[in-house]
């Protein structure tokens, strides 16, 4: 399995930005897939899920921000992320799984996204 995290980067708070999640090595449209993030220092906090029929699932502190969307033809899940804030700072990687993970060894490289002015 290999998932190629994408579209990170510097931004103020209240911008957007949109991640991009492509996988391989699995049957993608017969999983659920989601994004998890972390600051180095603390541990992985799972963000929002999606799953096989597009019901989605988002962490408290995102619901309203972020939404969550696949595109089962290319194999890609998607983070849009809007009125971001200086918490939202951390490395984002996606991974198959719906309120968490499925697997503990199916992770991407990540994308760092940072929020700042």
């Amino acid at each position: 399995v290999q998932l190629v995290e994408s579209g990170g980067g510097l931004v103020q708070p209240g911008g957007s930005l949109r991640l991009s999640c492509a996988a391989s090595g699995l049957t993608f449209s017969s999983y659920s897939m989601g994004w998890a993030r972390q600051v180095p220092g603390k541990g992985l906090e799972w963000v929002s899920g999606i799953n096989i029929v597009g019901r989605t699932y988002y962490t408290d502190s995102v619901k309203g921000r972020f939404t969550i969307s696949r595109d089962n033809a290319k194999n890609t899940v998607y983070l849009q992320m809007n009125s971001l804030k200086p918490e939202d700072t951390a490395e984002y990687y996606c991974a198959p799984g719906f309120t968490g993970p499925l697997f503990d060894r199916f992770w991407g490289q990540g994308t760092q996204v940072t929020v700042s002015s």
